[in-house]
């Protein structure tokens, strides 16, 4: 394990209702600088893709890339590694649709003013419409998913979706594959094709 997988951890246990103490000295030993927060692991997943498509390792540059389990924790974890807490410069992806949550989360722990970036619908909506459906079913057949993709198709319940839509529930239908899809997808991209969040988040670390 490294050092800062160490600290994500130390992290997460306290955001949990942990000490602290570990935490606070892994973020001073490093040194942790900045900390990307995100729903969870597929998000993480196609961040550290892109990195390492840039030929950057985020761990050794302080940056911390975090699944928080979900936007409601946003505000927990930004009080603790914001500036109530470890001083972290904060950054991260939201859904368009959690917006206003993550805005008054940051606001109560008084890093309003740090950036995060939008997505759409969601992380994986914007790299199925960077790519286009052409080229992700090819992907899926190329991961061997064809035959459960065509099955998820002919469920009742697929009918009247786009075929992005469609797509994009059909990543989320069994357990690691969003995981799996979301390093899969980034590293399909054309560098020029990068969605407008995922390259803003990049290009601000």
């Amino acid at each position: 394990m490294t050092d800062m997988e160490s600290f994500r951890e130390a992290v997460t246990a306290w955001a949990a209702g942990g000490p602290g103490e570990p935490a606070r000295e892994l973020a001073a030993r490093l040194p942790v600088r900045a900390a990307v927060l995100l729903e969870g692991p597929s998000d993480v997943a196609a961040v550290s893709a892109l990195a390492a498509s840039r030929g950057r390792n985020l761990a050794a540059e302080g940056v911390c890339v975090l699944p928080m389990g979900g936007a409601m924790s946003v505000g927990r974890f930004a009080r603790l590694l914001g500036p109530p807490g470890l001083g972290l410069r904060l950054t991260g992806l939201c859904d368009e649709a959690e917006r206003r949550f993550y805005a008054r989360g940051l606001e109560r722990a008084s890093a309003a003013e740090q950036a995060f970036f939008v997505c759409a619908s969601d992380l994986e909506d914007e790299l199925i419409r960077a790519l286009g459906v052409t080229r992700v079913e090819e992907l899926v057949r190329a991961e061997g998913d064809l035959r459960a993709l065509q099955t998820f198709l002919r469920q009742p319940a697929q009918r009247g979706r786009t075929s992005q839509q469609q797509l994009r529930r059909f990543l989320g239908t069994k357990k690691g594959r969003k995981i799996r899809y979301g390093r899969v997808l980034v590293e399909a991209l054309d560098p020029i094709r990068v969605p407008a969040p995922l390259d803003g988040l990049l290009t601000s670390l």
